[in-house]
């Protein structure tokens, strides 16, 4: 695949190798090194615009720091590529987020530079300072520990309790603060506007640092003259009080802002830094998508392309003469705004993923009823029962992964009060190549022992519609989950009027006489189609789309253990805890005799691959379900086997 000159890069595969370079061909060697990164991910696809802009960083922590003894952690990992290719998988980063190839995040597994496994943000202060203390305990006092975390990431909670223990601990802890006003999509909020201020106020911070070197300059002879000095900073201090830096108010040691492309500026820096003891914050400004034109100027697209074309900056598109079904996500950006139309009360919350919700839509509509919160998905939970405490109808957007870090608001603030709020959980199941940290397995089942909560999964973009449309109606006095995929639904024709979904009703896709399917969710279309290939092989499969799993259909339930002896389950989920144990469940509960057979995502950590790969590993893809079918069946299928002279 190599098809660009790198002198110095290729003679780099550790950071052991880079510190033998002399300081000023790093310079060259970032460029090399943001080369090798546009080539590869131009023709393999990847997060892209956030490791441009930390190529610089990257290259200077590395080099200054004795990396992996001292530990690096990166917050949320979107950024880690240089890293990658600087510790040892420059020669296998084309595999980067291919099946069994490398992960798109840093992972402890992986290599031991990868010190914490990221994928969800605000995660390493928290992460570093517990190194930091752990290493105080062992008396590694000169090892260093530096959380490198965007300031998008930094509006989360998380980050703020971290930092309020880095605080008060004496630890070799820096945290290094990229500002590129980026998440995926523009900042937003106080802490935005805080750090803009920082950022112009250039004469403030030289002045400060010209007087604090100057007072610490003064000889110290007696007590008195402590005292002088003392007071001295004190004034200092109570003089520029409207100034006052929020970082330094919580004991940490502020430096910047500085450059984040002046690679040896960084290098100068982060070597003083380590000689300064207890914990410090270097402010570091970057621009989001540096060296790559596009990606400048448009980061929330370039955040992730896809496949393009390095020389031009065009985006590969997929074209298709027929067309094609939207994405889940779309059709949830689309229709709030047509229920929204009809109904004043309804308002849209999203924690720092417009755009990955499509929630953007009603942003750019209604502004004044959309509100992106910053990655903050606790705060999102509970504005939103503050919204639905009000009367009005919350549509709480998150990604099915992100809400596992609001779950104690959905109990306490939400269920608890029986607060009408509607959760749609974007990237229910598995999500592909981003991988472990982001699969959205897990929400069936912790959400499912909650009281009075509706949870429902549309098999298609129509019912998908249709399950908003019924949340957002007046009568509707519950919290209402409803999931959904990442990616391209079955539907082309899916703008069709609305229709009220019965809570807790399934739906008969077609009845069997062999075996029944009980679906949850877009899985149902993989269902539809193992049973027509069943069809073809003389086995009569019923398929059911229960459409709720709590509360369950259970008229449906009755109707299908009375007829059926075998069924199969299927969902996009984890398989302990979601519709295949609430089936069981309900077989126990009703004293039924039956052999159900449960597919979903096995009990073991998925890793990533095209989703059609993990389907097919986790077995509940049309070939997954008509061998459970055939295995369910055993001797029915055989006979059928000798009668037609047909093997498998």
């Amino acid at each position: 695949m190599k098809n660009i000159e790198l002198p110095l890069l290729d003679q780099i595969n550790f950071p052991a190798d880079l510190r033998k370079l002399d300081q000023s061909e790093l310079p060259q060697l970032c460029a090399e090194l943001r080369s090798f990164i546009i080539d590869t991910v131009s023709q393999n696809g990847g997060h892209f615009g956030a490791s441009l802009g930390v190529v610089e960083l990257t290259a200077a922590l590395h080099y200054v720091m004795n990396t992996p003894y001292d530990q690096l952690v990166w917050d949320v990992g979107h950024q880690a590529y240089g890293h990658k290719i600087l510790t040892g998988r420059k020669a296998h980063f084309h595999t980067n987020r291919k099946y069994k190839g490398l992960s798109g995040f840093p992972r402890r597994n992986e290599s031991d530079y990868d010190t914490f496994g990221t994928g969800h943000s605000s995660t390493s202060i928290s992460a570093a300072l517990g190194m930091a203390l752990a290493a105080k305990r062992k008396g590694q006092h000169d090892k260093q520990h530096i959380a490198v975390i965007g300031d998008g990431a930094m509006t989360a909670g998380l980050a703020f309790e971290a930092l309020n223990h880095a605080g008060i601990s004496d630890t070799n802890l820096i945290v290094i603060l990229n500002d590129n006003c980026m998440s995926i999509d523009q900042n937003v909020g106080a802490l935005k506007e805080y750090l803009t201020h920082l950022t112009l106020s250039k004469t403030y911070n030289k002045i400060r640092r010209k007087l604090g070197r100057t007072l610490d300059k003064i000889p110290v002879v007696g007590e008195l003259s402590k005292d002088i000095l003392n007071h001295a900073k004190a004034g200092l201090k109570s003089a520029m009080a409207e100034h006052a830096n929020f970082f330094e108010a919580l004991n940490m040691r502020y430096f910047g802002p500085v450059d984040g492309h002046d690679v040896l500026k960084l290098a100068d820096i982060l070597e003083d830094l380590k000689a300064i003891p207890g914990p410090k914050l270097l402010h570091v400004v970057t621009t989001k998508g540096k060296g790559f034109l596009p990606a400048e100027e448009e980061k929330t697209l370039w955040h992730f392309p896809g496949l393009f074309d390095k020389v031009t900056g065009e985006i590969h598109k997929k074209v298709s003469a027929e067309p094609q079904p939207p994405k889940y996500q779309d059709v949830f950006g689309h229709t709030i705004i047509e229920l929204a139309e009809l109904n004043e009360k309804i308002v849209g919350i999203t924690p720092a993923m417009l755009s990955g919700s499509s929630l953007k839509f009603m942003m750019e509509k209604m502004p004044d009823r959309t509100f992106d919160v910053g990655i903050c998905e606790q705060h999102a939970v509970t504005l939103s029962a503050g919204f639905a405490a009000q009367g009005l109808k919350a549509f709480c957007n998150i990604y099915s992964s992100f809400m596992q870090r609001g779950y104690d608001q959905m109990i306490h603030d939400v269920v608890l009060q029986r607060l009408p709020v509607i959760f749609c959980l974007d990237r229910g199941g598995l999500v592909g190549e981003d991988g472990a940290t982001h699969h959205g397995i897990y929400d069936i089942a912790y959400s499912r022992c909650l009281p009075d909560l509706i949870i429902s999964s549309p098999m298609n973009e129509g019912e998908l519609r249709n399950l908003m449309y019924t949340a957002q109606l007046e009568e509707m006095d519950r919290p209402f989950i409803i999931r959904y995929p990442r990616g391209q639904g079955v539907m082309s024709d899916w703008r069709r009027p609305f229709e009220e979904i019965e809570i807790g009703t399934g739906r008969v896709i077609r009845e069997g006489s062999d075996i029944a399917i009980l679906s949850f969710g877009h899985p149902g279309n993989f269902a539809s189609e193992a049973c027509d290939e069943l069809e073809k092989e003389g086995i009569s499969a019923g398929l059911f789309d229960m459409r709720f799993v709590k509360p369950l259909d259970e008229k449906l339930l009755h109707h299908i253990f009375q007829n059926y002896n075998q069924l199969i389950t299927v969902e996009d989920g984890c398989r302990i805890g979601g519709l295949g144990t609430a089936v069981v469940e309900f077989m126990a509960e009703h004293k039924y005799h039956a052999e159900v057979h449960i597919l979903g995502v096995p009990d073991r950590i998925v890793e990533h691959g095209k989703v059609e790969e993990l389907y097919k590993e986790c077995e509940y893809d049309k070939e997954g379900i008509v061998a459970a079918a055939r295995a369910c069946l055993g001797e029915k299928v055989l006979t059928i086997k000798l009668l037609r002279h047909e093997s498998f």
